[in-house]
C-alpha cells in the first residue's frame, strides 16, 4: 500500500470493566501472564472518566453491572463513534443480550465460566481486528490527502482507468486525445505514489468502502 499506514502502531490496551473485584483481579492476573497490558475499572462511568477516542486495544465489558450496563455503555461508545472493539463477557441467561450487542457492533461475547484460551483467543482476535482497522484508517487519511492534489480532470481520469478503461476510451469519453489521457493518467500515478495500475486499483477500491461506510 505505498507509504500509507507505515507509522508505529501504540501499543495496546486491554481495558477491563466489571463491578466484582475478584473478577477483576482474576481478569488482570490472567491478561497480565501473556504480556499484554491491562486497566481495570469497577463501573462504566469509572471507565468514561479516563477513557479518550483512539485509544488502541479493546474492551472487555460485563453485559450486567449496577447503573450503567454494559449494553448501555456500548451504545454510549456507539454514538460517540468510538472504534474500540468489544467483547462482552455474559453469564447464564444473558444469550439474548450479548446477541442485540453483537448486533451494535460488539466483536464477540463470552459466557460465564469460560475456559481461560478462550478469552486469550477471543481477546488477541480483536486486537488483530483493532489494528487492522488502525491500518485502514491510516491509509485512507493518506490517500485522502494525495486525492486532495489531483485536479478535476485529473479525478476524472483515476477513476476510469481504475474502471478498467483503456486510454483511447477514455479519450473519446472525455473528447480529448489520447496524448492528453495519457499525461493525465501519468500525473495521477505520480500525485497517487502508485508504482503500478494495481496499487492505484486498490486505493480506489479503499476510498470506495470508506464511502459506503465499511
Amino acid at each position: 500500500m505505498g507509504e500509507a499506514g507505515m507509522s508505529s502502531e501504540p501499543t495496546p490496551t486491554i481495558f477491563v470493566v466489571d463491578d466484582d473485584q475478584a473478577m477483576r483481579n482474576s481478569l488482570k492476573w490472567l491478561i497480565e501472564s501473556i504480556g499484554m497490558r491491562v486497566k481495570t475499572y469497577g463501573s462504566a462511568d469509572e471507565f468514561l472518566s479516563e477513557y479518550f477516542p483512539g485509544r488502541a486495544g479493546c474492551l472487555l465489558l460485563d453485559i450486567r453491572m449496577p447503573g450503567m450496563s454494559g449494553l448501555d455503555l456500548q451504545a454510549h461508545l456507539a454514538r460517540e463513534d468510538s472504534r474500540l472493539p468489544v467483547i462482552m463477557i455474559t453469564g447464564h441467561g444473558d444469550v439474548a443480550m450479548a446477541v442485540k450487542a453483537m448486533k451494535s457492533r460488539a466483536v464477540d461475547f463470552i459466557e460465564k465460566p469460560f475456559h481461560d484460551e478462550d478469552l486469550l483467543t477471543s481477546i488477541r482476535n480483536a486486537l488483530e481486528f483493532d489494528e487492522k482497522q488502525r491500518r485502514l484508517r491510516s491509509q485512507r487519511a493518506e490517500i485522502a490527502v494525495r486525492l486532495a492534489e489531483l485536479t478535476p480532470r485529473e479525478h476524472e481520469v483515476m477513476i476510469r482507468v481504475t474502471e478498467g478503461r483503456a486510454n483511447k476510451e477514455i479519450a473519446a469519453v472525455l473528447g480529448v486525445s489520447t496524448k492528453t489521457v495519457e499525461a493525465h493518467r501519468a500525473r495521477v500515478m505520480d500525485k497517487m505514489r502508485a508504482h503500478s495500475l494495481a496499487e492505484l486499483v486498490r486505493m480506489a477500491l479503499i476510498v470506495d468502502s470508506d464511502l459506503q461506510g465499511l
